[in-house]
């Protein structure tokens, strides 16, 4: 089968789809200034990213779950605040940094007008380690309407564990070569296509800021490669 048989495209949605680098970048200058301290605040962001994605790869391996993303996040605000000797926020404090502003990332802007465009021609559905609620909340938030939102929370394995993708393609009734994973991260992709997924890898070159992402270049073995979301709406005749 080539990519002319794919049925669905599923996307990785936190970093692909929504600026979180921003959201917390943003969010954590604002305490700050509340506070009248400064931080290297991309550098927190980004700590603070990459301490709740530990939390979450790979989740289910050992056995069920005992938390989301939601919790990812309020642990890691804790661990990446001490680590920058942060004053100790209030707890409505921690709720916003740590809960209300994930629910409400933005996309990035090539996104929202190609979405309907490839939802026209095939199923399209976030697949995703956040939790349900952030996926509906900030689809809500940015106009986004999907096909289906797929979590590993209601899977109970995290990317890149194999039955996560497995488990998506049974969801959408299809072969996992009728489905290709949509991503802007290899770790993604190269799991995806281990389990028989078509792979799109799109590049975001501004999702940890000026920092660069940490695996800016795709994988040879991806079936696409695209630049941007209009890019990808083209290959697939959208």
């Amino acid at each position: 089968m080539g990519m002319t048989d794919v049925k669905a495209l599923t996307f990785d949605t936190g970093g692909t789809i929504l600026d979180w680098h921003s959201g917390f970048r943003d969010a954590l200058a604002a305490a700050g200034a509340r506070h009248g301290v400064d931080r290297d605040w991309p550098a927190m962001a980004n700590a603070l990213r990459r301490a709740a994605l530990g939390r979450m790869l790979n989740l289910g391996a050992e056995g069920p779950p005992t938390y989301n993303f939601d919790g990812a996040h309020r642990a890691a605000l804790d661990e990446v605040l001490a680590a920058h000797d942060f004053p100790q926020p209030d707890e409505a404090e921690r709720q916003n940094l740590a809960y209300d502003v994930p629910h409400n990332f933005t996309c990035w802007d090539d996104f929202p007008a190609v979405l309907p465009r490839l939802r026209a021609k095939m199923i399209c559905a976030s697949f995703t380690i956040l939790s349900f609620r952030i996926i509906i909340d900030t689809a809500r938030a940015n106009g986004l309407s999907w096909d289906a939102v797929i979590s590993c929370e209601g899977i109970g394995k995290y990317k890149p564990l194999p039955e996560a993708y497995e488990t998506a393609a049974r969801f959408l009734q299809l072969k996992p070569e009728q489905v290709c994973m949509v991503a802007c991260h290899n770790f993604d992709l190269d799991a995806a296509k281990r389990v028989g997924f078509k792979t799109a890898f799109v590049r975001r070159p501004a999702e940890w800021g000026t920092a660069g992402p940490p695996d800016p270049t795709p994988n040879p073995d991806h079936d696409l490669v695209v630049d941007d979301f209009p890019q990808l709406a083209a290959a697939f005749g959208a």
